[in-house]
């Protein structure tokens, strides 16, 4: 029975769990010792573990012995596992806003420079967009003609 999953949507090799099993094993052994000399000295060991039985051939022997790995490592698992903050799980996973894109028309023109085929598609996207808008919803009164400007389609760094 593999742990590693909630859905699994794939037929895993042997190899492949046991790879996974010696990952899970290291990362739990992390959350265990803080000390880094003291976590890579039982990485070292949980490798020599792995190691000798790398050559056995026996598959009823190999799945046995990677049943038992995986009830050791569910048995010995971490209550409060190490999570790195920006990893999911982590405390500060998501919490980074996404800028809107309206943030990119506040740019300095030194700094649009630096990206010129850059602001130069999104010019031309924007163009696009609005055409789009106008012709689908027609004018409101956020459009230009209403407030009685002829419709064009300015350069937001004109006035920079």
């Amino acid at each position: 029975m593999s742990t590693m999953s909630f859905l699994q949507t794939s037929l895993l090799t042997h190899r492949q769990r046991v790879l996974r099993l010696y990952k899970a094993v290291v990362k739990n052994e992390r959350s265990w010792y803080s000390d880094r000399d003291e976590w890579r000295f039982r990485a070292v060991v949980m490798r020599d573990r792995f190691e000798k039985n790398r050559n056995v051939h026996d598959l009823v022997k190999a799945q046995a012995l990677l049943a038992q790995g995986e009830l050791e490592l569910e048995k010995n698992r971490h209550p409060n596992p190490l999570q790195y903050p920006n990893c999911p799980g982590g405390v500060a996973y998501g919490r980074e806003p996404i800028s809107p894109d309206w943030v990119m028309d506040t740019w300095h023109p030194m700094e649009k420079a630096q990206f010129p085929d850059y602001f130069a598609k999104r010019a031309a996207l924007k163009k696009d967009h609005i055409e789009w808008y106008v012709k689908k919803y027609g004018l409101t009164k956020y459009n230009p003609e209403e407030e009685g400007h002829p419709h064009e389609i300015h350069d937001i760094d004109a006035h920079h």
